[in-house]
């Protein structure tokens, strides 16, 4: 069983902030007003990765418990963006550029997170699955592509499941899903002993020291943690350090048990919509397709080369142009889909996808199957072609050792 140790080994890590920035940062925050467009102003006081496009706004908006801050923009078939733990909505940025080309995009923070409101509880992700559906009514969006990471992931496979028939495609990146096989033995690796820390002491723990535990994410979950630069770290640092924002993160991992118990009633449904799953080759690599096939049954897998959990800040180009791939795909694959399913209902089309570095390959590939519909496969990263042949196969990542076993 592979070490923290071990697995952060050579790795240089990046030090703490300091405590004059994280505080002009706060102030900042608090200047942010609802339906505001953003500014020159913003601009002066945030790292360009965090800026959004001109003809985004921000809203507050109103759900069940929570009060959901909000950025909208563009025009188009629409795209819901879901942040994770260690970030915030702003995490999007360079992706809802460009998705907002020919896509309405809708990025919120997470209840507890970010700019939205602290509430005592609904941190379970199928009420925060509510959240977003309330906030896409409100917005006047019936359906819409879904997108998370992390935590983000498990909403919106919640949000999924929930609501299958107003979710068009669902992309989830680098996450188990609570409860979704193999969970059972991914929960088990020591790495992720945060699932079960909060409380009162644990609070009081990390209070004044949220860079500290943050740091901890950022770099033994990077596969290079010099790729989460300072100001990153400042940034984000100054949203964990808000009151009650620890206690609201922590909730979201301690939700995680009502969540397994949801997750296996929703998981005896399989989703039908197109999803994609994307794991970073130094974290959860092909695990993350292993999960979702275990969860739906049209699964298309990426695997990103050089990277660690922290896709958008590691290997941004290379994320999105896989999330681009995928929303704008009608695709041949799907119209001859349609084309053989008209002529022979035991026939499927298998779809797999390579991205390493900025660069993006799609394979599709043509297969028939009497009767059984196949399991998924994809095109793995770092892995041989026995390795492919062999969909329960662990590939080499975060949570696999040299061995090709589970830590």
């Amino acid at each position: 069983m592979a070490k923290i140790s071990e697995l952060t080994a050579g790795r240089t890590l990046a030090p703490s902030g300091n405590k004059k920035r994280t505080q002009t940062r706060k102030k900042h925050l608090n200047t942010i007003k609802t339906k505001t467009p953003f500014t020159a102003p913003d601009a002066a006081h945030a790292s360009a990765q965090f800026v959004f496009p001109a003809n985004f706004q921000t809203q507050e908006i109103q759900t069940d418990g929570a009060t959901i801050h909000v950025r909208v923009g563009g025009q188009g078939p629409a795209v819901v963006l879901l942040h994770g733990f260690g970030d915030t909505g702003d995490m999007w940025a360079p992706m809802a550029a460009e998705l907002a080309r020919d896509h309405r995009v809708v990025v919120p923070d997470l209840r507890g997170m970010g700019l939205s409101s602290h509430p005592a509880g609904g941190y379970d992700k199928k009420t925060q699955a509510a959240d977003i559906r309330s906030v896409l009514t409100q917005l006047g969006i019936d359906h819409a592509a879904v997108v998370g990471h992390d935590i983000g992931a498990t909403v919106a496979y919640a949000y999924a499941a929930r609501y299958p028939d107003k979710t068009d495609r669902l992309v989830v990146m680098d996450a188990p899903v609570p409860g979704v096989p193999p969970w059972d033995e991914i929960v088990r690796s020591p790495a992720l002993w945060h699932f079960s820390f909060g409380g009162p002491d644990a609070e009081r723990l990390v209070a004044g020291r949220e860079r500290i535990y943050l740091d901890r994410f950022w770099n033994e979950f990077a596969g290079d943690p010099s790729k989460i630069d300072e100001a990153t770290r400042v940034h984000y640092t100054a949203f964990y350090a808000q009151p009650g924002a620890m206690r609201s993160a922590f909730a979201q991992f301690l939700s995680i048990p009502k969540d397994v118990e949801d997750n296996k009633v929703s998981m005896m449904t399989k989703l039908t919509m197109p999803v994609l799953a994307i794991g970073a080759a130094k974290m959860f690599g092909a695990n993350a397709a292993i999960v979702m096939s275990n969860a739906a049954d049209n699964v298309t897998e990426v695997v990103i080369a050089n990277s660690g959990h922290w896709l958008m800040e590691e290997q941004p180009a290379a994320t999105i142009a896989a999330v681009l791939n995928f929303l704008d795909r009608k695709t041949t694959t799907e119209l001859l889909a349609e084309h053989m399913q008209a002529q022979s209902g035991n026939m499927f089309v298998r779809t797999s996808m390579t991205v390493a570095g900025s660069v993006s390959e799609r394979l599709e590939e043509l297969s028939i199957a009497l009767p059984a519909p196949p399991t998924p496969l994809g095109a793995y990263v770092e892995s041989s072609d026995a390795d492919k042949s062999n969909p329960t196969t662990n590939k080499p990542g975060r949570f696999t050792n040299e061995n090709n076993q589970r830590i």
